[in-house]
């Protein structure tokens, strides 16, 4: 198997002057670096670290975590890239205030 880089990576604004580094903001999205793992399978890494992959499976594109955790089924490659990135970025604050209400609901 050869690896092809597909130049696919996350839309992660560029820093100016006035922008946190990633050190400063730990909520920016970190960038996604794809390759081509085999003519069905694609390997997606952050900042060197596995991801997660999307396998193609006829004419649905099957995306995995880097826990191999299936997250979900779609119907394009871009799709999938995209669940993949929205799954790496961290929660929002009001996300993790509301997942913290309903769990505490629960008990």
């Amino acid at each position: 198997m050869s690896s092809t880089d597909t130049s696919a990576r996350s839309s992660a604004p560029t820093p100016d002057h006035n922008t946190p580094t990633p050190a400063q903001n730990t909520t920016a999205p970190a960038e996604l670096a794809w390759s081509q793992a085999d003519h069905d399978v694609y390997v997606a890494t952050s900042r060197g670290e596995f991801a997660g992959f999307v396998t193609v499976d006829d004419a649905a594109h099957v995306v995995h975590d880097r826990h191999s955790r299936r997250i979900g089924s779609y119907p394009s490659l871009a799709a999938a890239r995209q669940a993949l990135v929205d799954a790496t970025r961290p929660p929002s604050r009001s996300r993790e205030r509301l997942r913290r209400r309903i769990l505490s609901r629960r008990r």
